[in-house]
Protein backbone atom coordinates (compact mmCIF):
# COMPACT_ATOMS: atom_id res chain seq x y z
CA UNK A 1 0.00 0.00 0.00
CA UNK A 2 1.32 3.30 -0.60
CA UNK A 3 2.19 6.52 1.71
CA UNK A 4 -0.59 8.48 1.05
CA UNK A 5 -3.36 5.58 0.94
CA UNK A 6 -1.76 4.07 4.29
CA UNK A 7 -1.85 7.37 5.74
CA UNK A 8 -5.23 8.14 4.88
CA UNK A 9 -6.78 4.72 5.70
CA UNK A 10 -5.33 5.19 9.67
CA UNK A 11 -6.40 9.23 9.41
CA UNK A 12 -9.92 8.35 8.57
CA UNK A 13 -10.36 5.43 11.26
CA UNK A 14 -8.22 7.63 13.89
CA UNK A 15 -10.42 10.22 13.26
CA UNK A 16 -13.79 7.98 13.26
CA UNK A 17 -12.74 6.17 16.78
CA UNK A 18 -11.28 9.83 18.61
CA UNK A 19 -13.77 12.54 16.99
CA UNK A 20 -10.16 14.13 15.43
CA UNK A 21 -6.96 12.54 13.87
CA UNK A 22 -3.86 12.94 15.70
CA UNK A 23 -0.85 13.67 13.03
CA UNK A 24 1.24 11.49 15.78
CA UNK A 25 -0.95 8.34 16.09
CA UNK A 26 -1.80 8.36 12.31
CA UNK A 27 2.65 8.79 11.76
CA UNK A 28 3.23 5.67 14.20
CA UNK A 29 0.73 3.42 12.38
CA UNK A 30 2.16 4.78 9.24
CA UNK A 31 6.17 3.99 10.05
CA UNK A 32 5.44 0.80 11.85
CA UNK A 33 3.77 -0.58 8.46
CA UNK A 34 5.94 0.80 6.00
CA UNK A 35 9.26 1.16 7.94
CA UNK A 36 11.01 2.45 4.42
CA UNK A 37 9.03 5.42 4.95
CA UNK A 38 12.30 6.55 7.82
CA UNK A 39 14.32 7.47 5.53
CA UNK A 40 12.42 10.28 3.87
CA UNK A 41 10.76 11.14 7.48
CA UNK A 42 10.07 14.84 6.77
CA UNK A 43 8.98 14.59 3.60
CA UNK A 44 6.36 11.53 5.45
CA UNK A 45 5.19 13.56 8.23
CA UNK A 46 4.70 16.83 5.72
CA UNK A 47 2.38 14.81 3.17
CA UNK A 48 0.57 13.17 6.72
CA UNK A 49 -0.04 16.30 8.32
CA UNK A 50 -1.91 17.50 5.07
CA UNK A 51 -3.88 14.32 4.74
CA UNK A 52 -4.68 14.53 8.54
CA UNK A 53 -5.86 18.11 7.97
CA UNK A 54 -7.95 16.99 4.97
CA UNK A 55 -9.67 14.73 6.91
CA UNK A 56 -10.24 16.33 10.02
CA UNK A 57 -12.39 19.04 7.39
CA UNK A 58 -14.57 16.08 6.89
CA UNK A 59 -17.93 15.35 8.82
CA UNK A 60 -18.26 12.08 10.36
CA UNK A 61 -20.73 10.66 7.62
CA UNK A 62 -18.10 11.40 5.27
CA UNK A 63 -15.60 9.50 6.76
CA UNK A 64 -17.48 6.79 7.62
CA UNK A 65 -18.65 6.29 4.30
CA UNK A 66 -14.95 6.35 3.05
CA UNK A 67 -14.25 4.02 5.19
CA UNK A 68 -17.28 1.49 4.06
CA UNK A 69 -16.00 2.32 0.47
CA UNK A 70 -12.23 1.99 0.70
CA UNK A 71 -11.15 -0.07 3.56
CA UNK A 72 -14.24 -1.76 5.28
CA UNK A 73 -11.56 -3.98 7.09
CA UNK A 74 -11.05 -1.02 9.29
CA UNK A 75 -14.75 -1.00 10.64
CA UNK A 76 -14.36 -4.42 11.68
CA UNK A 77 -11.61 -3.92 13.51
CA UNK A 78 -13.00 -1.01 15.19
CA UNK A 79 -16.15 -3.63 16.20
CA UNK A 80 -13.26 -5.84 18.04
CA UNK A 81 -12.28 -3.04 19.53
CA UNK A 82 -15.58 -2.04 20.93
CA UNK A 83 -15.72 -5.30 22.70
CA UNK A 84 -12.32 -4.93 24.80
CA UNK A 85 -11.89 -6.80 27.69
CA UNK A 86 -9.49 -6.85 30.61
CA UNK A 87 -6.93 -10.12 31.23
CA UNK A 88 -8.60 -13.21 32.75
CA UNK A 89 -7.99 -12.47 36.72
CA UNK A 90 -6.20 -15.28 38.31
CA UNK A 91 -7.55 -17.97 40.14
CA UNK A 92 -11.03 -16.39 39.84
CA UNK A 93 -13.94 -19.08 40.20
CA UNK A 94 -17.37 -18.23 38.73
CA UNK A 95 -19.80 -17.46 41.38
CA UNK A 96 -16.76 -17.25 44.09
CA UNK A 97 -14.89 -13.54 43.24
CA UNK A 98 -15.67 -11.25 46.22
CA UNK A 99 -13.56 -7.58 45.30
CA UNK A 100 -13.64 -4.35 47.72
CA UNK A 101 -13.88 -0.83 47.25
CA UNK A 102 -12.43 0.24 50.06
CA UNK A 103 -12.10 4.20 50.17
CA UNK A 104 -11.02 6.25 53.71
CA UNK A 105 -13.54 8.82 53.90
CA UNK A 106 -11.41 11.41 54.13
CA UNK A 107 -11.80 13.68 51.14
CA UNK A 108 -13.77 13.52 47.95
CA UNK A 109 -13.05 10.91 45.40
CA UNK A 110 -10.71 11.24 42.16
CA UNK A 111 -9.59 9.82 38.95
CA UNK A 112 -7.01 7.72 40.50
CA UNK A 113 -9.80 6.52 43.23
CA UNK A 114 -12.27 5.79 40.13
CA UNK A 115 -10.09 3.74 38.38
CA UNK A 116 -9.08 1.42 40.83
CA UNK A 117 -12.87 0.92 42.08
CA UNK A 118 -13.60 -0.01 38.55
CA UNK A 119 -11.10 -2.63 38.05
CA UNK A 120 -12.69 -4.22 41.68
CA UNK A 121 -15.88 -3.80 40.42
CA UNK A 122 -15.31 -4.93 36.78
CA UNK A 123 -14.18 -8.38 38.08
CA UNK A 124 -16.77 -8.90 40.56
CA UNK A 125 -19.20 -8.57 37.80
CA UNK A 126 -17.64 -10.27 35.34
CA UNK A 127 -17.51 -13.49 36.90
CA UNK A 128 -20.71 -13.14 38.78
CA UNK A 129 -19.37 -12.45 42.23
CA UNK A 130 -19.83 -9.94 44.71
CA UNK A 131 -18.40 -6.41 45.47
CA UNK A 132 -18.19 -4.54 49.13
CA UNK A 133 -18.32 -0.73 49.54
CA UNK A 134 -15.73 -0.90 52.51
CA UNK A 135 -14.96 2.16 54.62
CA UNK A 136 -11.46 1.86 56.04
CA UNK A 137 -12.61 5.21 58.29
CA UNK A 138 -10.59 4.04 61.52
CA UNK A 139 -8.38 7.69 61.76
CA UNK A 140 -11.02 10.24 63.53
CA UNK A 141 -8.42 12.63 62.44
CA UNK A 142 -8.78 13.01 58.55
CA UNK A 143 -12.83 11.18 58.08
CA UNK A 144 -15.68 13.84 57.65
CA UNK A 145 -19.06 12.49 57.41
CA UNK A 146 -20.03 14.57 54.58
CA UNK A 147 -16.98 11.89 52.78
CA UNK A 148 -19.12 9.29 53.14
CA UNK A 149 -21.87 10.44 51.38
CA UNK A 150 -19.84 12.30 48.89
CA UNK A 151 -18.15 8.63 47.91
CA UNK A 152 -21.37 6.72 47.38
CA UNK A 153 -22.60 9.87 45.20
CA UNK A 154 -19.85 9.60 43.30
CA UNK A 155 -19.80 6.00 42.56
CA UNK A 156 -23.42 6.12 41.31
CA UNK A 157 -22.38 9.06 39.17
CA UNK A 158 -19.79 6.62 38.08
CA UNK A 159 -22.15 3.56 37.35
CA UNK A 160 -20.56 1.50 40.23
CA UNK A 161 -22.53 -0.10 42.26
CA UNK A 162 -21.97 -2.59 45.26
CA UNK A 163 -23.29 -5.86 47.28
CA UNK A 164 -22.90 -4.72 50.66
CA UNK A 165 -21.46 -1.61 52.83
CA UNK A 166 -19.45 -2.28 55.34
CA UNK A 167 -17.73 0.85 57.96
CA UNK A 168 -14.30 -0.91 59.49
CA UNK A 169 -15.37 1.73 62.53
CA UNK A 170 -17.95 -0.64 63.50
CA UNK A 171 -15.99 -3.37 64.42
CA UNK A 172 -13.58 -2.17 66.61
CA UNK A 173 -14.13 -4.75 69.35
CA UNK A 174 -13.10 -7.26 66.84
CA UNK A 175 -9.93 -5.55 66.23
CA UNK A 176 -8.82 -5.15 69.91
CA UNK A 177 -9.19 -9.31 70.28
CA UNK A 178 -6.98 -10.06 67.48
CA UNK A 179 -4.93 -7.40 69.50
CA UNK A 180 -4.90 -9.58 72.09
CA UNK A 181 -4.57 -12.69 70.26
CA UNK A 182 -0.97 -10.89 69.01
CA UNK A 183 0.13 -10.23 72.66
CA UNK A 184 -0.70 -13.57 73.75
CA UNK A 185 1.05 -14.79 70.85
CA UNK A 186 4.75 -12.83 71.87
CA UNK A 187 3.83 -11.29 68.14
CA UNK A 188 3.37 -7.27 69.66
CA UNK A 189 4.03 -5.04 72.19
CA UNK A 190 3.28 -1.91 73.77
CA UNK A 191 5.88 1.06 73.19
CA UNK A 192 6.24 3.89 75.59
CA UNK A 193 8.50 5.91 73.60
CA UNK A 194 8.10 9.00 72.51
CA UNK A 195 7.40 9.53 68.76
CA UNK A 196 11.43 11.04 68.10
CA UNK A 197 12.86 7.95 69.40
CA UNK A 198 10.54 5.54 67.64
CA UNK A 199 11.69 7.15 64.23
CA UNK A 200 15.17 7.33 65.05
CA UNK A 201 14.98 3.65 66.39
CA UNK A 202 13.72 2.45 62.81
CA UNK A 203 15.35 4.50 60.58
CA UNK A 204 19.13 2.84 62.75
CA UNK A 205 17.58 -0.86 62.84
CA UNK A 206 17.63 -0.42 66.39
CA UNK A 207 15.01 -2.39 68.87
CA UNK A 208 12.88 -0.81 71.13
CA UNK A 209 13.63 -1.45 74.98
CA UNK A 210 9.89 -2.46 75.47
CA UNK A 211 10.21 -5.39 72.72
CA UNK A 212 11.12 -7.96 75.53
CA UNK A 213 8.26 -7.37 77.72
CA UNK A 214 6.44 -10.47 78.76
CA UNK A 215 3.00 -10.96 76.85
CA UNK A 216 0.95 -10.48 80.46
CA UNK A 217 2.96 -6.92 80.74
CA UNK A 218 1.70 -6.28 77.04
CA UNK A 219 -1.68 -7.00 78.01
CA UNK A 220 -1.60 -5.06 81.32
CA UNK A 221 -0.53 -2.21 79.15
CA UNK A 222 -2.98 -2.95 76.34
CA UNK A 223 -5.63 -2.65 78.56
CA UNK A 224 -4.59 0.98 80.17
CA UNK A 225 -4.79 2.23 76.54
CA UNK A 226 -7.73 1.53 76.15
CA UNK A 227 -9.53 2.46 79.71
CA UNK A 228 -7.82 5.85 79.61
CA UNK A 229 -4.71 5.25 81.49
CA UNK A 230 -2.48 6.54 79.19
CA UNK A 231 -2.91 9.96 77.04
CA UNK A 232 -2.71 10.43 73.37
CA UNK A 233 1.17 10.19 71.96
CA UNK A 234 2.27 8.45 75.46
CA UNK A 235 1.64 4.35 74.42
CA UNK A 236 1.10 2.24 70.81
CA UNK A 237 1.10 -1.17 69.99
CA UNK A 238 3.62 -1.94 67.84
CA UNK A 239 3.81 -5.53 65.50
CA UNK A 240 6.89 -7.46 66.53
CA UNK A 241 8.41 -7.66 63.34
CA UNK A 242 12.40 -7.50 61.89
CA UNK A 243 14.20 -3.91 62.72
CA UNK A 244 16.68 -5.45 59.86
CA UNK A 245 14.35 -5.70 57.50
CA UNK A 246 15.38 -3.57 54.19
CA UNK A 247 11.50 -3.17 53.72
CA UNK A 248 11.51 -0.65 56.59
CA UNK A 249 7.22 -1.33 56.56
CA UNK A 250 8.64 -4.38 58.75
CA UNK A 251 10.45 -2.99 61.40
CA UNK A 252 8.07 -2.92 64.27
CA UNK A 253 5.37 -0.69 62.76
CA UNK A 254 2.27 0.17 64.75
CA UNK A 255 -0.99 -1.58 64.84
CA UNK A 256 -2.93 0.53 66.94
CA UNK A 257 -2.86 3.66 68.47
CA UNK A 258 -4.57 6.18 70.58
CA UNK A 259 -6.73 8.90 68.81
CA UNK A 260 -8.92 11.54 70.78
CA UNK A 261 -10.04 13.44 68.11
CA UNK A 262 -14.42 12.37 68.12
CA UNK A 263 -15.05 9.98 65.14
CA UNK A 264 -17.29 11.38 62.96
CA UNK A 265 -19.81 7.88 63.15
CA UNK A 266 -18.70 6.41 66.50
CA UNK A 267 -17.95 9.83 68.29
CA UNK A 268 -16.25 9.56 71.56
CA UNK A 269 -16.82 5.71 71.97
CA UNK A 270 -13.19 4.65 71.43
CA UNK A 271 -10.26 5.62 72.41
CA UNK A 272 -7.87 3.51 70.44
CA UNK A 273 -7.92 2.88 66.65
CA UNK A 274 -6.05 0.62 64.50
CA UNK A 275 -4.31 1.46 61.80
CA UNK A 276 -4.80 0.63 58.18
CA UNK A 277 -2.10 -2.17 57.56
CA UNK A 278 -3.74 -3.74 60.85
CA UNK A 279 -7.33 -3.49 59.96
CA UNK A 280 -7.05 -3.94 56.08
CA UNK A 281 -4.97 -7.44 56.83
CA UNK A 282 -7.79 -8.47 59.28
CA UNK A 283 -10.93 -7.46 56.58
CA UNK A 284 -9.15 -8.99 53.15
CA UNK A 285 -9.27 -12.19 55.11
CA UNK A 286 -12.57 -11.91 57.63
CA UNK A 287 -14.83 -10.85 54.91
CA UNK A 288 -14.26 -13.35 52.28
CA UNK A 289 -12.58 -10.93 50.15
CA UNK A 290 -10.98 -13.62 47.23
CA UNK A 291 -8.87 -10.57 45.17
CA UNK A 292 -7.22 -7.73 45.94
CA UNK A 293 -6.67 -5.11 43.28
CA UNK A 294 -4.70 -2.16 44.24
CA UNK A 295 -1.94 0.12 43.30
CA UNK A 296 1.33 -0.44 43.49
CA UNK A 297 2.14 2.03 45.92
CA UNK A 298 0.46 -0.31 48.68
CA UNK A 299 3.09 -2.92 47.44
CA UNK A 300 5.47 -2.61 50.39
CA UNK A 301 2.39 -3.18 53.21
CA UNK A 302 2.15 -6.89 51.70
CA UNK A 303 4.80 -8.50 53.87
CA UNK A 304 3.41 -6.62 56.86
CA UNK A 305 -0.25 -7.60 56.06
CA UNK A 306 0.53 -11.00 55.10
CA UNK A 307 2.69 -11.48 58.55
CA UNK A 308 -0.73 -10.57 60.25
CA UNK A 309 -2.53 -12.95 59.16
CA UNK A 310 -0.10 -15.51 58.85
CA UNK A 311 -0.06 -15.04 63.02
CA UNK A 312 -3.77 -14.78 63.15
CA UNK A 313 -4.44 -17.94 61.05
CA UNK A 314 -6.46 -15.90 58.83
CA UNK A 315 -6.69 -17.00 54.64
CA UNK A 316 -4.68 -15.08 52.34
CA UNK A 317 -6.51 -13.27 49.39
CA UNK A 318 -4.43 -12.88 46.35
CA UNK A 319 -3.34 -9.40 45.79
CA UNK A 320 -2.78 -7.85 42.18
CA UNK A 321 -0.70 -3.85 41.68
CA UNK A 322 -1.03 -2.12 39.24
CA UNK A 323 0.52 1.58 38.53
CA UNK A 324 -0.61 4.55 40.48
CA UNK A 325 -2.20 6.86 37.50
CA UNK A 326 -1.33 10.33 37.33
CA UNK A 327 -3.08 12.58 34.91
CA UNK A 328 -0.98 15.35 33.17
CA UNK A 329 -0.99 18.92 34.91
CA UNK A 330 -2.38 18.17 37.91
CA UNK A 331 -1.88 16.78 40.88
CA UNK A 332 -4.63 14.52 42.77
CA UNK A 333 -3.00 14.73 46.50
CA UNK A 334 -5.70 15.96 49.16
CA UNK A 335 -3.33 17.37 50.77
CA UNK A 336 -1.92 19.67 47.83
CA UNK A 337 -5.77 20.27 47.10
CA UNK A 338 -6.69 21.77 50.68
CA UNK A 339 -3.73 23.63 50.55
CA UNK A 340 -4.80 25.27 46.90
CA UNK A 341 -8.59 25.24 48.24
CA UNK A 342 -7.62 26.86 50.93
CA UNK A 343 -4.81 29.34 49.21
CA UNK A 344 -8.28 30.40 47.11
CA UNK A 345 -5.89 28.89 43.80
CA UNK A 346 -8.71 26.39 43.03
CA UNK A 347 -12.44 27.02 43.58
CA UNK A 348 -13.34 24.17 45.55
CA UNK A 349 -13.45 20.48 45.11
CA UNK A 350 -15.34 20.67 41.95
CA UNK A 351 -12.95 23.05 40.44
CA UNK A 352 -13.10 21.89 36.51
CA UNK A 353 -9.10 21.92 36.83
CA UNK A 354 -9.25 18.97 39.41
CA UNK A 355 -9.30 15.01 38.29
CA UNK A 356 -11.88 14.57 41.56
CA UNK A 357 -15.27 13.10 40.15
CA UNK A 358 -17.02 16.43 40.94
CA UNK A 359 -14.77 18.45 38.79
CA UNK A 360 -14.54 16.08 35.99
CA UNK A 361 -18.31 16.04 35.93
CA UNK A 362 -18.35 19.77 36.39
CA UNK A 363 -16.12 20.12 33.65
CA UNK A 364 -17.99 17.56 31.12
CA UNK A 365 -16.37 14.49 31.20
CA UNK A 366 -18.72 11.88 31.46
CA UNK A 367 -18.97 8.69 33.64
CA UNK A 368 -18.56 6.44 30.10
CA UNK A 369 -15.06 8.05 29.47
CA UNK A 370 -13.83 6.97 32.58
CA UNK A 371 -14.66 3.73 32.32
CA UNK A 372 -13.54 3.51 28.98
CA UNK A 373 -9.94 4.89 29.68
CA UNK A 374 -9.71 2.25 32.34
CA UNK A 375 -10.16 -0.32 29.48
CA UNK A 376 -7.47 1.38 27.94
CA UNK A 377 -4.96 1.43 30.45
CA UNK A 378 -5.77 -1.61 32.31
CA UNK A 379 -3.81 -3.52 34.94
CA UNK A 380 -0.61 -1.68 34.15
CA UNK A 381 2.51 -1.53 36.19
CA UNK A 382 4.43 1.12 33.62
CA UNK A 383 3.03 3.93 35.67
CA UNK A 384 1.17 5.62 33.35
CA UNK A 385 0.51 9.57 33.08
CA UNK A 386 -2.61 10.23 31.21
CA UNK A 387 -3.05 12.65 28.75
CA UNK A 388 -5.72 15.47 29.09
CA UNK A 389 -5.52 14.70 24.88
CA UNK A 390 -6.67 11.17 25.72
CA UNK A 391 -9.23 12.02 28.08
CA UNK A 392 -10.78 14.51 25.67
CA UNK A 393 -10.35 12.46 22.65
CA UNK A 394 -12.28 9.35 24.83
CA UNK A 395 -14.83 11.79 25.70
CA UNK A 396 -15.21 13.04 22.51
CA UNK A 397 -15.55 10.17 20.68
CA UNK A 398 -18.55 9.19 23.15
CA UNK A 399 -20.13 12.45 23.14
CA UNK A 400 -20.51 13.29 19.49
CA UNK A 401 -22.96 11.00 18.56
CA UNK A 402 -25.05 11.86 21.99
CA UNK A 403 -24.83 15.95 21.76
CA UNK A 404 -26.84 18.84 19.93
CA UNK A 405 -24.39 21.25 18.53
CA UNK A 406 -24.81 25.18 18.68
CA UNK A 407 -23.87 28.45 17.18
CA UNK A 408 -21.50 31.15 19.64
CA UNK A 409 -18.83 33.01 19.03
CA UNK A 410 -16.02 33.76 21.73
CA UNK A 411 -15.32 37.47 22.57
CA UNK A 412 -17.45 38.98 19.79
CA UNK A 413 -16.76 40.69 16.93
CA UNK A 414 -19.40 43.35 15.23
CA UNK A 415 -19.98 42.27 11.46
CA UNK A 416 -22.37 44.38 8.93
CA UNK A 417 -23.08 42.78 5.68
CA UNK A 418 -24.06 45.09 3.03
CA UNK A 419 -27.42 44.15 0.49
CA UNK A 420 -27.54 40.79 2.99
CA UNK A 421 -30.84 39.52 1.89
CA UNK A 422 -33.50 38.26 4.66
CA UNK A 423 -32.81 34.58 5.10
CA UNK A 424 -34.01 32.46 7.86
CA UNK A 425 -31.46 30.01 9.18
CA UNK A 426 -31.90 26.39 9.16
CA UNK A 427 -29.57 24.75 11.56
CA UNK A 428 -29.15 20.95 12.14
CA UNK A 429 -29.07 20.22 15.56
CA UNK A 430 -26.97 17.47 14.62
CA UNK A 431 -25.72 16.66 11.02
CA UNK A 432 -25.43 12.97 11.11
CA UNK A 433 -29.15 12.53 12.62
CA UNK A 434 -32.06 14.47 11.20
CA UNK A 435 -34.73 13.23 13.11
CA UNK A 436 -33.21 15.78 15.83
CA UNK A 437 -34.65 18.85 13.64
CA UNK A 438 -33.62 22.05 13.21
CA UNK A 439 -33.31 25.35 14.67
CA UNK A 440 -34.65 28.50 12.84
CA UNK A 441 -32.92 31.98 13.34
CA UNK A 442 -33.62 34.41 11.25
CA UNK A 443 -31.05 36.88 10.13
CA UNK A 444 -30.99 40.77 8.24
CA UNK A 445 -26.91 40.64 7.70
CA UNK A 446 -26.16 42.26 11.00
CA UNK A 447 -23.81 39.64 13.01
CA UNK A 448 -21.01 38.74 15.51
CA UNK A 449 -17.63 36.44 15.01
CA UNK A 450 -15.09 35.26 16.99
CA UNK A 451 -12.50 37.21 17.36
CA UNK A 452 -9.94 34.65 16.82
CA UNK A 453 -12.10 34.37 13.26
CA UNK A 454 -11.37 38.63 12.73
CA UNK A 455 -8.01 38.67 13.64
CA UNK A 456 -7.64 36.20 10.46
CA UNK A 457 -9.40 38.45 7.80
CA UNK A 458 -8.74 40.67 5.18
CA UNK A 459 -9.88 43.10 2.43
CA UNK A 460 -10.72 40.94 -0.34
CA UNK A 461 -11.04 37.18 1.41
CA UNK A 462 -14.27 35.15 0.47
CA UNK A 463 -15.70 33.09 3.35
CA UNK A 464 -18.50 31.72 4.12
CA UNK A 465 -20.86 32.35 6.94
CA UNK A 466 -21.55 28.48 8.29
CA UNK A 467 -24.84 27.00 6.93
CA UNK A 468 -25.80 30.71 5.39
CA UNK A 469 -24.46 32.06 2.30
CA UNK A 470 -20.90 33.74 0.98
CA UNK A 471 -19.27 37.20 1.74
CA UNK A 472 -16.79 39.06 0.99
CA UNK A 473 -14.80 41.49 3.11
CA UNK A 474 -14.66 45.08 2.50
CA UNK A 475 -13.26 47.25 5.47
CA UNK A 476 -12.10 45.72 8.46
CA UNK A 477 -12.40 48.88 11.05
CA UNK A 478 -12.00 49.39 14.73
CA UNK A 479 -14.60 47.06 16.44
CA UNK A 480 -16.36 46.23 13.00
CA UNK A 481 -16.22 44.53 9.93
CA UNK A 482 -17.99 45.51 6.97
CA UNK A 483 -18.55 43.27 3.97
CA UNK A 484 -20.77 42.38 0.87
CA UNK A 485 -23.08 39.18 0.07
CA UNK A 486 -21.98 37.38 -2.82
CA UNK A 487 -24.78 34.45 -3.00
CA UNK A 488 -25.22 31.03 -1.30
CA UNK A 489 -23.39 28.86 -3.68
CA UNK A 490 -21.43 26.69 -1.83
CA UNK A 491 -17.46 25.99 -2.75
CA UNK A 492 -15.93 23.21 -1.49
CA UNK A 493 -12.62 24.86 -0.67
CA UNK A 494 -14.23 28.11 1.01
CA UNK A 495 -13.34 28.90 4.59
CA UNK A 496 -16.01 28.91 6.93
CA UNK A 497 -16.46 31.06 10.06
CA UNK A 498 -18.86 30.80 12.91
CA UNK A 499 -21.60 33.77 13.22
CA UNK A 500 -24.59 34.61 15.70
CA UNK A 501 -27.16 37.18 14.94
CA UNK A 502 -27.68 40.51 17.07
CA UNK A 503 -30.72 38.92 19.34
CA UNK A 504 -27.72 36.33 20.58
CA UNK A 505 -27.64 36.41 24.18
CA UNK A 506 -24.76 36.84 26.24
CA UNK A 507 -22.62 34.24 28.55
CA UNK A 508 -19.29 33.36 30.07
CA UNK A 509 -17.39 30.98 28.37
CA UNK A 510 -14.63 29.33 31.18
CA UNK A 511 -11.81 27.58 29.83
CA UNK A 512 -9.72 25.27 32.34
CA UNK A 513 -5.90 24.47 31.49
CA UNK A 514 -3.38 22.27 33.25
CA UNK A 515 -3.43 23.12 36.61
CA UNK A 516 0.49 22.75 37.20
CA UNK A 517 3.27 22.96 34.55
CA UNK A 518 6.26 20.68 35.58
CA UNK A 519 5.73 21.12 39.66
CA UNK A 520 4.66 25.17 39.25
CA UNK A 521 1.11 26.36 39.46
CA UNK A 522 -0.11 27.87 36.39
CA UNK A 523 -2.03 30.82 37.18
CA UNK A 524 -3.40 31.36 34.00
CA UNK A 525 -4.98 27.60 34.07
CA UNK A 526 -8.36 29.10 34.37
CA UNK A 527 -9.42 31.99 31.95
CA UNK A 528 -13.06 33.50 31.25
CA UNK A 529 -14.08 35.38 28.13
CA UNK A 530 -17.18 36.56 26.63
CA UNK A 531 -19.61 34.73 24.54
CA UNK A 532 -22.70 35.05 22.15
CA UNK A 533 -24.15 32.59 22.02
CA UNK A 534 -27.72 31.90 19.95
CA UNK A 535 -31.14 31.59 21.70
CA UNK A 536 -31.60 28.31 21.95
CA UNK A 537 -28.39 28.00 24.50
CA UNK A 538 -30.59 29.98 27.27
CA UNK A 539 -33.30 27.21 27.20
CA UNK A 540 -30.59 24.11 28.04
CA UNK A 541 -30.92 22.66 31.65
CA UNK A 542 -27.67 23.31 33.70
CA UNK A 543 -25.74 20.27 33.82
CA UNK A 544 -26.37 19.56 30.20
CA UNK A 545 -23.60 19.21 27.55
CA UNK A 546 -23.50 20.44 24.27
CA UNK A 547 -21.24 21.08 21.05
CA UNK A 548 -20.35 24.84 20.87
CA UNK A 549 -19.78 24.35 16.49
CA UNK A 550 -15.98 24.99 16.00
CA UNK A 551 -14.92 26.19 19.75
CA UNK A 552 -16.01 22.92 21.30
CA UNK A 553 -17.81 20.54 24.06
CA UNK A 554 -19.07 22.54 26.79
CA UNK A 555 -21.57 21.93 29.54
CA UNK A 556 -23.64 24.54 31.00
CA UNK A 557 -22.72 25.11 34.51
CA UNK A 558 -24.98 28.21 35.49
CA UNK A 559 -27.74 30.00 34.10
CA UNK A 560 -25.05 32.41 32.05
CA UNK A 561 -21.71 30.30 32.18
CA UNK A 562 -20.43 27.60 30.43
CA UNK A 563 -17.64 25.51 30.88
CA UNK A 564 -15.43 24.25 27.68
CA UNK A 565 -14.66 20.82 28.13
CA UNK A 566 -11.99 20.57 25.12
CA UNK A 567 -11.91 21.09 21.66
Amino acid sequence: MDLERLAYKYALKNALDYGKASEKAVAGKVFKELPEARKNPKEVLAKISEIVSQVNGMSEEEIRKELEEKFPEMLEEKKKEEKKELPPLPGAEPGKVVTRMPPEPNAYPHIGHALSFFFNWYYARKYNGKVILRFDDTNPKKEKLEYYEAIKEGLKWFGLDWDMEYRMSDHLEKYYKYAEELIKKGKAYVCLCDPETIHKNRSEGLECEHRKQSPEDNLELWRKMLTGEFGEGEAILRYKGDMKSKNTVMRDPTLARIILDPHPIQGDKYRVWPTYDFACAIEDSDLGITHVLRSNEFELRNELQKAIREDLGLRQPIIIHYSRFNVEGVKASKRVIRQLIEEGKVTGWDDPRLVTLMGLKRRGIVPETIRELAMEIGLSTSQPVISWDLIAAINRKILDPKVNRYFAVVEPVRLLVEEAPKVVAKLKNHPSFPERGIRKIPTDGLFYISKSDAEKLKPGDQIRLKDLYNIEIMHIGDGEISANYLGDAVFKDMKKIQWVTQDSREFKLVIPDLLFKGDEYNPDSLKEYKMLGELALANLEIGEIIQLERIGFARKDAKDRFILAHK
